[in-house]
């Protein structure tokens, strides 16, 4: 039987490339996300095929509180059975904390931490139940780090990576498994959304298509987590960040987000 992953953020950047991965495997997509004329062009590109793949689109904004149960129970009334939950909608910004718009930085939390939450609480009893089922939640490099000038989206996907190691050793045994993505500056649409694209950390972002894979493997080995997309610099830069004073790295991080 076609296993079926659900997506979030599936219209553009890293998500469409995990629609790519997954259908050129032969599997099936519900597809999640606000765009939904992105969401048909997905569906019109990469449905059917040699493979007869099958994508259900479900538009829903993730700002909204009810937006996870709302998709849940969809796809449970359409008799959908999700193998694989890829939690990968995600959004940033850049500016000091007491300056940004507030509802800008909820609506961050939101998406990035309650939503990708709830969607795991609401179909990990299923995959449990079955003792089958894969999580691969999208979190970033920036999690190992403190982010001044972004400190709401530093410390969302702080939240991200905890959360996913600390429930992948609760799952231990069950035949379900929880991996981490942290990639690094990645070529999508969060660059210039964000404003990240004009800091030095965005110098040479990895293709989203390269990031997805490294994923998109590690998901189905079942690892605890994948870093993806840094190129040697930044590798050694985040190995010996753990052993340099806190201050030190605060400021660091600080210049490499300042605005170009």
């Amino acid at each position: 039987m076609k296993k079926v992953a659900l997506i979030t953020g599936a219209a553009g950047g890293i998500g469409k490339e995990f629609v790519k991965i997954h259908t050129s495997r032969g599997g099936d997509v519900v597809a999640v996300d606000l765009n939904t004329e992105g969401l048909l062009q997905l569906k019109k590109e990469l449905g059917g095929g040699k493979n007869n793949t099958r994508i259900y689109t479900i538009a829903k904004n993730l700002t909204h509180p009810d937006a996870t149960r709302e998709i849940y129970e969809e796809v449970k009334a359409q008799g959908i059975q999700v193998e694989y939950l890829i939690n990968n909608a995600g959004f940033g910004g850049v500016g000091k904390f007491h300056e940004r718009a507030w509802e800008k930085d909820l609506a961050m939390i939101q998406v990035n931490i309650l939503a990708l939450t709830s969607l795991t609480r609401f179909f990990l009893p299923d995959f449990i139940e079955r003792n089958t089922g894969k999580i691969l939640n999208v979190s970033s490099t920036v999690s190992l780090l403190p982010g001044p000038m972004q400190a709401v989206y530093f410390a969302s996907k702080a939240f991200v990576t905890s959360f996913t190691n600390s429930i992948s050793g609760e799952l231990m045994g069950t035949g379900v498994s929880a991996t981490a993505l942290l990639p690094g500056a990645t070529q999508t649409g969060f660059g210039a959304s964000s404003g990240m694209d004009k800091t030095s950390i965005y110098k040479k972002p990895a293709s989203a298509s390269d990031v997805a894979f490294d994923g998109y493997e590690a998901m189905i080995k079942g690892e605890l987590e994948v870093i993806s997309g840094l190129p040697w610099s930044q590798k050694m830069q985040l190995s010996i960040t753990p052993l340099l004073p806190k201050k030190m790295v605060v400021e660091r991080v600080r210049k490499q987000q300042e605005i170009n």
